[in-house]
Parts: C-alpha cells; sequence; structure tokens
C-alpha cells in the first residue's frame, strides 16, 4: 500500500474554491484599505538572522525558521556544538512587523514623513501544529508611521473595522488597553521592573487559564508575594464584571485603582469618546485593563476585536514608538493593526460573484470536435463574456458535474454538434 502523500504538518494546501475564496477576501480588504489612503508594499520572506533576532520578535523569535548559511551542510559540525547564530545568516519572517521596521529604516528618504502602508502576505512560525494554528500563514497588516498623534490610532481602527464591516463581520468589540497603563499598574502592586514582561505574560493568559489560574501561576514564578497579593483583588473585580468596560472617564475611574490614574488614562477615555462617532454600526470599543498583547515591542495603545463567531481575536495591534529608532538611531513613531486572515476566512460568506453565474462548461466527445474548434468556440463564447470551460465527457458525469458546481460553474452545454455560439443549447446543472 503506498504512503499517503500530504502536506507539511502545519502547512496547508488549498484547493481551487478554497483559493479563490482567500483571493476575493483579500481583494475586499485591499480595497477599503486604499479607500482609506494606505498604500501597498512589499518586503522579501527572507530577512537577516541578526535582524530577525534583534530583541523586537518578542517569543516569535525562539519560533523563526532559520537558514542555514550556504555550503554548511558540507563541513563536520556533527561533532561541534554550535549556536544557531554561527550556523545561520538569515530566516523566514515570522510576522510583518520587524520587516516593515527595517524596511523603513532602509527606505526613508523615498516616503513621505507619514507614511501609511499596506502589507499583505505570508510568515512562517514553528509552532505546534493545531487547530488554528499553522507554520505557514496569511498576515494582512496595516501601519502608520512618522504620526505621533492618536490620529493614528483613530485610522488604523475604522479603517480596519471598514475592511470587517465591509466582509460581512458584524458584532465586533475593539477592546482597547495602554502598556503604560499595565505598566503603572504593575508598579503600584509592588513587582519588580524586571519581572514587569514576565507577570504580563501570566496576565495575558486570563482568557485562557481564568482569574484562579492566573493568581495560581504569579504564586508559582515567586514572584513578590504582597505584589500578587495586592493584583489578586484587581484581577478578580475586573473577571467579574458581567460586561465590558465602556471606554470613558467615569467607567475608566470606576475599575483603576487612584493611583493608577494618569495620562494614558485620559487618552483612552478620549480615543474611545472619538470612537463613538465614526465606527461603523454594530462595532463598539471597550476598555480591558487585561489586555496584554503578547509581543514586548508595544509602547502605547493596544487593541484587539473580538468576534462572537471565533473563539480569538479576529485582529491587533498597538503602538510601537521604539522598534524603528533601533535601526535609525532616532525615535520614530509607529502603529499598527494586523487582521487575523485565517481566522476570519471561516467565517466569511461571500456573496457568489456577478461573473461566476456566467460560467458555462462545455461538454465534449474527443471523438466528435477537434481541439481548434473548441477553441474558436471557447473564444466566442469569452467575447459573449461568458467563462468557458471545456471538459471531455467521461461515463460517469455525476463527480464532473459535482467538481464543477463547487467551482462556481452553473451552467453546461453539449458541443459535439454545435460547435458556433449561437447553436449551444445551454442547461443549468440543476436540469441534470
Amino acid at each position: 500500500m503506498a504512503n499517503k502523500i500530504s502536506a507539511v504538518r502545519g502547512m496547508r494546501d488549498f484547493l481551487p474554491f478554497q483559493k479563490r475564496k482567500r483571493e476575493r477576501v483579500l481583494q475586499i480588504i485591499r480595497e477599503v484599505y486604499q479607500k482609506h489612503a494606505f498604500t501597498e508594499i512589499e518586503t522579501p520572506v527572507v530577512e537577516d538572522y541578526d535582524i530577525l533576532h534583534s530583541g523586537l520578535g518578542g517569543d516569535n523569535e525562539k519560533l523563526s525558521f532559520s537558514i542555514l548559511k550556504r555550503g554548511i551542510s558540507d563541513k563536520p559540525y556533527t561533532t561541534e556544538k554550535l549556536k544557531a547564530a554561527e550556523l545561520c545568516d538569515l530566516g523566514l519572517r515570522f510576522d510583518l512587523t520587524v520587516p516593515l521596521a527595517r524596511y523603513y529604516a532602509s527606505n526613508q528618504a523615498a516616503l513621505p514623513q507619514v507614511f501609511r502602508a499596506v502589507q499583505i502576505g505570508p510568515v512562517w512560525r514553528a509552532e505546534r501544529p493545531q487547530q488554528g494554528r499553522y507554520r505557514q500563514f496569511v498576515q494582512a497588516d496595516i501601519d502608520i508611521i512618522g504620526e505621533f498623534s492618536m490620529l493614528a490610532e483613530l485610522e488604523l481602527i475604522t479603517a480596519t473595522a471598514a475592511a470587517l464591516n465591509r466582509l460581512g463581520l458584524r458584532d465586533c468589540v475593539i477592546r482597547i488597553n495602554d502598556r503604560r497603563v499595565l505598566l503603572s499598574l504593575l508598579k503600584h502592586c509592588g513587582f519588580n521592573a524586571d519581572d514587569f514582561n514576565r507577570v504580563l505574560i501570566t496576565i495575558d493568559k486570563l482568557d485562557k487559564i481564568g482569574f484562579a489560574g492566573v493568581i495560581e501561576e504569579l504564586v508559582a514564578n515567586e514572584f513578590a508575594a504582597s505584589a500578587v497579593a495586592k493584583l489578586e483583588p484587581f484581577l478578580s473585580g475586573v473577571a467579574a464584571l458581567p460586561a465590558g468596560i465602556p471606554l470613558t472617564v467615569a467607567a475608566i475611574a470606576e475599575v483603576m485603582p487612584e493611583e493608577v490614574q494618569n495620562d494614558a488614562l485620559a487618552e483612552l477615555a478620549e480615543l474611545g469618546d472619538s470612537l463613538v462617532s465614526i465606527l461603523p454600526n454594530g462595532v463598539t470599543a471597550e476598555f480591558d485593563p487585561t489586555l496584554v498583547r503578547g509581543m514586548g515591542y508595544y509602547t502605547g495603545t493596544i487593541f484587539e476585536i473580538s468576534h462572537p463567531g471565533s473563539g480569538s481575536s479576529v485582529g491587533g495591534g498597538g503602538r510601537y514608538d521604539g522598534m524603528i529608532g533601533r535601526f535609525l538611531g532616532e525615535q520614530v513613531p509607529a502603529v499598527g493593526f494586523s487582521i487575523g486572515f485565517e481566522r476570519i476566512i471561516d467565517l466569511v460568506e461571500l456573496p457568489e460573484d456577478s461573473a461566476q453565474e456566467q460560467k458555462i462548461a462545455l461538454i465534449a466527445d474527443k471523438d466528435c470536435a477537434a481541439p481548434q474548434q473548441l477553441v474558436k468556440l471557447k473564444s466566442e463564447l469569452l467575447a459573449l463574456g461568458k467563462q468557458p470551460h471545456i471538459v471531455w465527457r467521461k461515463k460517469n458525469m455525476k463527480p464532473v458535474f459535482a467538481y464543477l458546481a463547487a467551482e462556481g460553474f452553473t451552467e453546461f452545454a453539449n458541443v459535439n454538434s454545435a460547435l458556433a455560439a449561437a447553436e449551444l443549447n445551454i442547461k443549468t446543472f440543476e436540469t441534470v
């Protein structure tokens, strides 16, 4: 018995109807972003190893696929332990944000002072394959570089919400927080500054392991007992809330300790007030004081979009003002928002394109129709606005018709005795 041949674990083949849907969804996303004045760019799928492992990618750096230096496989390294950095000089990109930062640093002179970018493409991570987690997947990012003000957040959030709304994803909730708020909260509780990132990683698991699980992990990691005790009632109160917290001054003040009332919270309330009048119907914004976002490069506002049809966020991003400065030696403000393309693709139900309604299958017997005659007929039908597809007749046509129907064909014609468009007796699959 032959071995089963399949794609690499964590990577997928897409059948024609799946590929068609994916491209249509990406086309809609692109159209919306272009209308919002974002310009599409492209970066290589490969970046220098040192850039991918410069501390900008957080835990994703551990999941990157590295590429051996040319010719290194011919050398006898089996008896000597070497670090990956000594063996590799390149790697596959694990997100689109780090490549964008490098891209901006490389091309700054040719770009406008405030640069609005769209970047859509595959990324690779050495994940443990499971439902919803792949080793190759598509990201759809928009970023604004060079804008210090809240205008950047407002443009990104409204453009992303518009794209999801155009795709028919209603009832989206934008959860918003600020890294400065989180750090102020941890400082207020008494955590050591060196432990902030580790504490945030645990808090980020609140929706997965629950309030009790978070406290248990904080205790197990031996953080200061007094700090954990001070954080516990805050997390307990937030976890017990029956609904989201409105992004208003009063609602924020009610849930946050007085000692954490700072400028960042005031800016969040201002952001919430601005979003009320500009978000599409069915999209709301909420304050989530436990929202962390896993990437350590965020410096300010962070946000995620949830949808009732998905168990995970369908979009997320934030401000990362310090990243590009690592390459240029000067601070450059930047904010980004990424749509979780692989998470929304199964939620989207696209209407049939009008073009698909014009698809017609030409059923021919090999003994009765010459190839040149069929191509001539195909050309006539193309000129009439049809999308013809030549199919050789088989003994059992049911699987053929099933495949054509899945591909969006609604009509067919037997062409053995009618080799002119005007002579075709066109039928629908319903009559089969």
